[in-house]
């Protein structure tokens, strides 16, 4: 079976980045927010599954066995992540676009993402969803919240580091294949070990914060939490980005251009321009 070579993947990609950059705001806003909602499919069905779990092994595994669903979507159906567009650079570095084009496409996409990711959580949290389990799903969730909230700033910057190196390398390896069944299995299996390793992704925080936030402000859900013992305090939207988002997000863009400068100065057909 024939598969694309790093060198062909790279010089497609820097391709694909010409266009990312200069694609109307409408389009990557749109698509944005769809791979948003998609990314936080996968966040809703894994934590689904794993709500009633009671070992922490058997939980990350269950969880990193369905969440890349979401990436695989965000892929197949040609969608806009910030965390994946992190590899744009290497149309930077091969000067086909401009630092100010990159940063136009993570911005419009990096706000459809949360745009998207946030309202998933607002509608699981207000309608129904986390009633599974008599609420145990939103007790779950609010756990899982208050947990990425109260990471230290630095171990949610390293975290985020190595969250986007595997999210990038799952894209890659995606890429090799030339039929949708290669494809998902390239995708999945570096999404399945950063889920396992408990690595950050801001775009998946934006799904996971948010809905323990919004569990939170649910009546429905007050009881449950506080006899669980929820750390509630921090789950505010205060809180979320700057002792969350803003670290993960930041190790999540370096850990990306590490792949992104690994393969094109090993792999590139370098630009004459």
């Amino acid at each position: 079976m024939a598969v694309n070579s790093p060198k062909e993947i790279t010089d497609s990609y820097i391709e694909a980045a010409v266009g990312k950059a200069t694609g109307p705001i409408w389009r990557l806003f749109v698509l944005g927010i769809f791979a948003g909602m998609l990314i936080a499919i996968g966040a809703i069905a894994s934590s689904t599954a794993a709500h009633s779990v009671a070992d922490t092994g058997t939980v990350r595994f269950v969880s990193g066995a369905i969440f890349p669903i979401g990436l695989i979507m965000v892929v197949l159906l040609g969608t806009e992540l910030f965390t994946g567009n992190s590899l744009m650079v290497t149309a930077v570095f091969d000067k086909r676009i401009t630092v100010a084009q990159l940063l136009r496409n993570w911005v419009i996409v990096y706000l459809g993402n949360f745009v998207g990711a946030v309202l998933m959580a607002a509608l699981m949290a207000g309608f129904g969803q986390l009633d599974i389990g008599g609420g145990a799903l939103a007790v779950y969730t609010a756990k899982v919240a208050a947990s990425k909230s109260t990471l230290t700033w630095m171990n949610a910057f390293v975290l985020g580091i190595f969250c986007n190196f595997l999210v990038c390398i799952a894209i890659y390896l995606g890429n090799t294949a030339q039929d949708t069944a290669g494809k998902i299995l390239g995708l999945y299996v570096p999404i399945f070990g950063f889920v396992i390793a408990g690595f950050e992704h801001c775009v998946a925080n934006m799904y996971y914060i948010p809905a323990g936030i919004f569990a939170a402000m649910n009546p429905a859900y007050a009881s449950l939490l506080a006899d669980a013992g929820i750390n509630t305090a921090v789950l505010n939207f205060g809180t979320f980005i700057t002792a969350n988002l803003i670290p993960v997000t930041l190790g999540n863009i370096i850990g990306g251009v590490v792949v992104g400068l690994i393969m094109y100065v090993s792999h590139a057909t370098k630009s004459t321009k």
